[in-house]
């Protein structure tokens, strides 16, 4: 606890409740220091009953760092900085719907990403944050050695999550069409903290490498497999005026897609970031 907001971890591997802030208010140097503080800590933090419009929301990110445009979809119109995350009642699939982190496959991957909550299902529709620092230091040690060193080419085209945005480009219109590649060291330092991640995800890590096809795909599939495991998850229940703040640079997220018949609409800013070391 600090001397002006409440801090309380997930019982969970990562996470943790922040009350005792207005974040539509002004927000001084303290206040923007232990939320940032908290963020470092716990990968991903979450708050409620928050009054947020794009406006708002767009002030609120640039306490922490530089808004970013999303390439691929527009944003909410006089706001290009948000994007509108939306699944209607007739949609079938949804928007991000595979694990990931944000933007690996630009040279300078988002650092962070809020996501505010407008209008929820009156159940279902939850997010998945997997803590990719217990990931890589829970990697058995051979593992840990082998991929040390690696780089991952990650692609904007995957055919999975290429299908995820189709609604909303429908909805919302197209931004860039052209994908966008980058490759990025398996394992990640933090350039705050000094911890290391795994920074590979199914969504957009397309190889290994240096390594032949098998033996990428095999290696791949090994890490897929483990980063997401129940012990490294916490699940996060959306209401209206909820508000998650994520560091993409330690954590993998999965939006479950279980709510069909029902509307979903989300506001959502990525922050930029560093190329990944």
């Amino acid at each position: 606890m600090t001397a002006r907001i409440t801090v309380t971890a997930c019982d969970a591997a990562l996470g943790a409740d922040i009350a005792g802030v207005d974040l539509s208010g002004p927000l001084d140097d303290d206040m923007v220091a232990a939320i940032r503080a908290a963020l470092l800590d716990h990968g991903v933090i979450f708050f409620r009953d928050q009054t947020l419009d794009p406006a708002s929301l767009t002030t609120l990110a640039r306490h922490f760092g530089e808004p970013l445009e999303y390439p691929f979809v527009k944003g909410v119109p006089g706001h290009p900085l948000v994007t509108p995350v939306v699944k209607e009642a007739d949609d079938t699939v949804n928007f991000g719907g595979v694990w990931h982190s944000d933007n690996a496959y630009m040279a300078r991957p988002a650092m962070a990403t809020m996501l505010y909550a407008v209008e929820t299902p009156p159940a279902a529709g939850d997010t998945l944050f997997a803590d990719q620092r217990l990931a890589f230091e829970t990697l058995p040690y051979d593992t840990r050695r082998r991929i040390e060193g690696l780089r991952a080419l990650n692609a904007s085209d995957k055919p999975d999550v290429s299908a995820t945005r189709t609604a909303m480009i429908r909805s919302q219109g197209a931004g860039r069409r052209a994908p966008l590649n980058a490759s990025h060291p398996v394992v990640r330092t933090h350039p705050e903290t000094g911890r290391r991640s795994l920074y590979v995800n199914l969504a957009h890590t397309v190889a290994i490498e240096g390594l032949d096809e098998a033996e990428s795909a095999a290696l791949l599939e090994t890490l897929f497999r483990h980063q997401v495991r129940d012990d490294f998850v916490v699940r996060f229940r959306w209401r209206p005026g909820s508000l998650a703040f994520w560091d993409n640079r330690a954590t993998l997220h999965f939006p479950m897609n279980d709510y069909h018949g029902h509307r979903r609409a989300m506001l959502r800013v990525t922050l930029a970031g560093d190329a990944p070391r």
